[in-house]
């Protein structure tokens, strides 16, 4: 390719090339080429070389050889090579090469120049690439071309001195003046880029705000005149009168009327009359009235108005359009908690955006739907909830999860209620729940002593029907190992009658211990609920003892362990076991063991505060009783539920004893670890809490709060530590912390540092709070003891 090639040319033969590598030779011929015109210094070709430069660099390939070429054409005289030099230069320069300060005294010069377009050539560089030395140079010009009596400058200026204010803040005062001023143009390109200006006045610099209030009733009529105004072919989009204008006034209005009541009352008839008088049908009405909207429910405006602003967003979800309506609940969700009654009214249509084949439409309806929720409408809207949850995404489902169980523990009309839907939303999608579910349920279960044989007649249904979600698996063994003597009987008033008998028990449990998709947690459960059994039935006890003997040499240390102790009790202590596995008492749903999600801890401190030790066992000697609460770990309460088999003795002697054997048991409780709130930032809090393990391993946990109005949403935390500390993370609790502390979410990490060095964490957070995504980084740089600091 000759090197006189045209632009045009070039263009043709790159588009021309049939393979990358095709293409990078022509480029680099060409480059070459133009790098030789460049040192011959020949100013005919020029602007022509520098055009096809910047061809190339549209492309991706380097062209930072042609900054000097940019800078020599601006200093030209002629208008053609200016051109295209200012187009350079805010193409390849940027504010941190040192080429950007050789056009600086260009620009001053060009912004004095008699022509309106070098002026406007050198008022588009200055804005768009101006760094802050620049700006400070060249602010007095730029004032003084705002008061020029040209519009096409005065407009270009006051976007360039938007630039300013943004670079350089403490400069806004020196465009105060001129900015009010510009208000008073009939050019609508003059108009826009004042408002412009003065919006970045006000948001840079809160001070400015009394001054531009005083502006109100002229916004105002600014506003009036493009809502009222006829048809104008050079500002008209769609039937709307220059919407763009209408959106900065709009945004403007917003912030002077935010906490003002003066200013607020000044713009209620305006806003009234928008929202009545724009058409919605179109994108260009839509994004005013969306404005609008935003403005109404920011400002101090009236009751009857913000229920227009409500019901323009509830026109807003029936419009085809899934942008439309995904900003409409996102500003729905924002008010729902202020104007919930408003809200409500688009309760139907809102409910049927969970149908929506859009993902972020479908989760925003989820989130709004979740807010919704009120003990007036609990029974409609779970019903809604529950079949959403039936056909929901994979990932939608733990954040519906949470919500609904958030929302039955909130507004449940009866525990009968409460509990089937629970066990709904187990069966439907027991793998998606948060951890803390099976405590909290079975909590439920535990205090509605009317509704036992009805809850575990239930799940014993469920639980044949299927093995697969864990979190039913483990309540329904639960309820199967305290409660079977109730699913034996099978007299239930309250649910079809079913024949169990104790073999179809067993083989049920027996099922969970072998299968393959039981998690250790599940056979743990089930195990016990065999062993609970052996003092509810009276004719497979061989075949139960035989089963945990069984499970005496299993490889899984935790299910080892309790088939060993559960042997123990078979052969040792036989006498005491109908005593160490009787019914469980009622918890109490504050105790600390309740919201850690560990059935076992929660066992023995439920026991421990409401089983006080009423008498001394005089059948067996002091240590064999010590020997078999050290064996089982789990429980005092045989010495409550053996008093047929013990005598008592005075109260003296009774006290004694009591207080020997909570001392024992009080070796299951270690001292809670410190903590300290690393974050706290828009009602969220969040705690660390350490704990060591071994010499050079320790547990850190992150315990998160929300202390806000609604639920926050996407709560993610990541951890980061020097090389030489090894770092495991586990599985978060859940990514969604309920409102007003109902709940937390946990993180713990797992760390290892062989070398004892000093540590340090650097912690990120992300979570979604009232449909803003919020993001910070904490760094750690001390830890409670116990840690390596």
């Amino acid at each position: 390719m000759a090197p006189s090639v045209c632009l045009q040319e070039m263009i043709r033969v790159i588009r021309s090339a049939r393979t990358q590598g095709e293409e990078r030779g022509v480029i680099q011929r060409e480059c070459a080429a133009i790098r030789a015109q460049f040192r011959q210094a020949d100013s005919g070709g020029r602007s022509h070389n520098l055009a096809k430069l910047l061809y190339v660099h549209m492309l991706g390939y380097p062209a930072h050889f042609g900054q000097m070429e940019c800078v020599r054409m601006i200093a030209s005289p002629r208008y053609s090579e200016k051109r295209i030099g200012y187009l350079g230069a805010m193409m390849l320069l940027d504010e941190k090469q040192d080429a950007s300060l050789l056009i600086t005294n260009s620009i001053k010069n060009d912004l004095c120049h008699n022509s309106q377009y070098i002026q406007s050539l050198a008022l588009c560089t200055l804005a768009c690439m101006g760094s802050a030395e620049m700006c400070r140079d060249l602010a007095p010009e730029i004032e003084r071309l705002l008061k020029a009596s040209n519009s096409y400058i005065k407009k270009k200026a006051a976007l360039c001195a938007v630039h300013i204010v943004r670079k350089i803040p403490e400069l806004g005062e020196l465009f105060t003046p001129s900015a009010h001023s510009l208000l008073s143009d009939k050019n609508h390109g003059v108009l826009h880029g004042a408002v412009v200006l003065i919006t970045e006045l006000c948001e840079r610099n809160p001070d400015n705000l009394d001054e531009f209030r005083k502006a109100v009733p002229e916004l105002v009529q600014i506003m009036k005149a493009l809502v009222t105004s006829g048809y104008s072919p050079e500002h008209n989009v769609a039937g709307i009168s220059d919407p763009f204008l209408q959106v900065r006034v709009l945004r403007l209005l917003r912030i002077l009327g935010r906490n003002n009541d003066e200013a607020s009352d000044a713009m209620n008839d305006l806003l009234a009359q928008v929202a009545t008088n724009t058409d919605s049908s179109k994108t260009a009405g839509s994004a005013v009235l969306y404005e609008t909207v935003l403005t109404i429910m920011d400002i101090k405006s009236e009751s009857g108005l913000r229920v227009l602003a409500v019901n323009i967003l509830g026109r807003f979800l029936l419009n085809n359009d899934r942008n439309i309506r995904y900003i409409s609940m996102t500003s729905l969700q924002k008010i729902v908690q202020t104007d919930h009654t408003a809200v409500q009214r688009h309760r139907g249509t809102i409910v049927d955006c969970l149908k929506d084949q859009d993902a972020s439409v479908k989760r925003r309806a989820l989130e709004l739907s979740l807010a919704l929720v009120s003990a007036a409408n609990i029974r409609s809207m779970m019903k809604e909830l529950l079949r959403f949850l039936s056909t929901c995404p994979p990932e939608l489902r733990s954040h519906a999860t949470s919500g609904i169980f958030n929302a039955a523990e909130r507004y449940a009309p009866s525990q009968r209620w409460h509990i089937d839907t629970i066990l709904h939303v187990l069966i439907t999608a027991g793998g998606d729940v948060r951890d803390e579910t099976v405590p909290n349920l079975i909590q439920l279960i535990s205090v509605a002593s009317e509704l036992h044989c009805y809850t575990v007649h239930k799940l014993y249904r469920a639980l044949i029907s299927d093995i697969s979600q864990q979190s039913l698996v483990q309540v329904a063994c639960w309820c199967i190992g305290e409660y079977g003597d109730l699913l034996l009987k099978g007299d239930c008033d309250e649910i079809e009658p079913m024949q169990v008998t104790e073999d179809d028990v067993l083989d049920v449990l027996e099922t969970i211990l072998q299968s393959h998709m039981s998690s250790p947690t599940s056979r743990g459960f089930a195990l016990t609920a065999i062993m609970k059994l052996s003092t509810r039935i009276t004719n497979n006890i061989d075949r139960i003892r035989s089963v945990v003997s069984i499970y005496g040499s299993c490889i899984d240390v935790e299910l080892q362990q309790r088939a060993v102790e559960y042997n123990a009790l078979f052969k040792k202590y036989d006498h005491m076991r109908a005593a160490v596995l009787e019914r469980m008492p009622i918890m109490d749903k504050n105790s600390p063991g309740h919201t850690n999600g560990d059935p076992s801890g929660e066992i023995t401190k439920d026991l421990i505060q409401t089983k006080p030790i009423q008498g001394l066992l005089i059948q067996e000697p002091a240590s064999q009783v010590c020997d078999l609460l050290d064996l089982l770990g789990e429980t005092n309460a045989s010495s409550q539920a053996n008093q047929n088999q013990v005598n008592t003795t005075s109260n003296s002697t009774s006290s004694s004893v009591q207080e020997n054997l909570l001392d024992l048991l009080g070796g299951l409780e270690p001292t809670p670890a410190p903590s300290v709130t690393v974050y706290e930032k828009g009602g969220v809090i969040l705690k660390l809490q350490c704990d060591n393990q071994t010499e050079t391993g320790i547990t850190v946990t992150f315990t998160a709060f929300n202390s806000t109005q609604s639920d926050v949403t996407s709560f993610t935390l990541q951890a980061a530590v020097p090389k030489s500390i090894q770092l495991q993370m586990k599985a978060p609790s859940g990514d969604v912390i309920p409102a007003q502390g109902h709940g937390t979410v946990t993180q713990t990490i797992l760390l290892n540092n062989p070398n004892k060095a000093s540590l340090k964490m650097r912690v990120r957070l992300s979570y979604s709070s009232q449909g803003t995504l919020c993001q910070d980084t904490v760094q750690i740089d001390s830890f409670p003891s116990p840690s390596w600091n």
